[in-house]
């Protein structure tokens, strides 16, 4: 059962020009999606830079105004203005920043910095709030001595830490985690990852996994949206994605991971070749005349994909 639904979700930004700033156009960074958001689960949003998956996150949790469509929270509509009314929602939707460094204030000691939702939404002692900071260190693996240390004392990998252990503090439903890892190396990538499934496993709770690595997010997601020029281009589970990928744009992001064995790069190379004449040869089964991504058809219970309606009914 989703005890979040997102529908038609649309941001669109104004292109104002000449001597009045009218408005002449728009830029449409989320154009259209739907989601359905389940306890216990993660969901990955995967796209290139400018495909819209990071501005998703932030119309979720309110750091983008939601042109039209709908958020819903445990049946309640939490759009826009109607989200300030519920401290459940603010309190149930927390966030990782990509950034470390920026999100993290430097004036503030990682005590107050990881018990600010503490302080917000709990009413906690000063003792109470304490033990819970030091249980939540211990959870993401950092002593205890890090409490009056300053965020800039740290590496990157522990920065991230501390902003999963702040995202968590208020046992959320739902954690917005936006490219967590993308600024650590691989060692450090893994820890991480790690720490947050164990968070997730104890806590059940649900992830929002932006990324534009297919590699980290089919360690993480069980189901996978694949978003393009602002719209899903393609959504499922990890088995629909990765063995049976459908729209020429997954199958490109799959041909760019790089081959790890030296043996098969030659293969990996002509799969990559194959991939780019497939899409010379049928773009206009995936994109109309104006580039835009068709709206998506459900290929089974699970997989769905952007790709013409004739094509779909067996039409040209």
């Amino acid at each position: 059962m989703s005890f979040m639904q997102i529908k038609d979700l649309k941001v669109h930004y104004p292109i104002r020009s000449g001597f009045w700033n009218r408005v002449t156009d728009h830029v449409y960074a989320v154009d259209g999606v739907d989601l359905e958001i389940e306890e216990g689960k993660t969901y990955g949003l995967v796209g290139e830079s400018g495909s819209g998956k990071s501005t998703i996150g932030k119309a979720i949790i309110g750091l983008e105004r939601i042109t039209s469509g709908k958020v819903y929270f445990e049946g309640q509509d939490v759009t826009n203005k109607a989200r300030k009314r519920t401290s459940s929602y603010n309190r149930n939707v927390q966030m990782i920043f990509q950034d470390s460094i920026s999100s993290l204030n430097p004036r503030k000691r990682v005590l107050d910095i990881i018990s600010e939702p503490l302080d917000n939404f709990e009413r906690l002692s000063p003792d109470e709030t304490k033990r819970r900071v030091i249980e939540l260190l211990d959870i993401v693996g950092l002593p205890e001595d890090a409490l009056y240390k300053y965020s800039h004392e740290f590496s990157g990998g522990q920065r991230q830490r501390i902003g999963v252990a702040r995202a968590v503090a208020t046992n959320p439903k739902l954690i917005i985690a936006d490219e967590p890892t993308s600024a650590l190396d691989l060692s450090v990538q893994a820890q991480v990852l790690n720490f947050m499934k164990r968070i997730q496993e104890e806590y059940n709770v649900s992830y929002l996994f932006i990324s534009h690595d297919l590699g980290v997010v089919k360690h993480m997601c069980e189901d996978l949206a694949i978003m393009y020029r602002g719209r899903f281009v393609e959504f499922g589970n990890k088995k629909d994605i990765y063995t049976n990928p459908e729209h020429i744009y997954t199958k490109r992001l799959l041909s760019a991971i790089p081959a790890m064995d030296p043996v098969n790069r030659e293969a990996h190379k002509a799969e990559r070749i194959a991939v780019e004449q497939e899409y010379e040869r049928n773009k206009e089964k995936f994109y109309d005349e104006d580039g835009r991504v068709y709206d998506l058809t459900a290929l089974s219970d699970t997989h769905k994909v952007a790709i013409r309606p004739s094509f779909i009914k067996g039409g040209a």
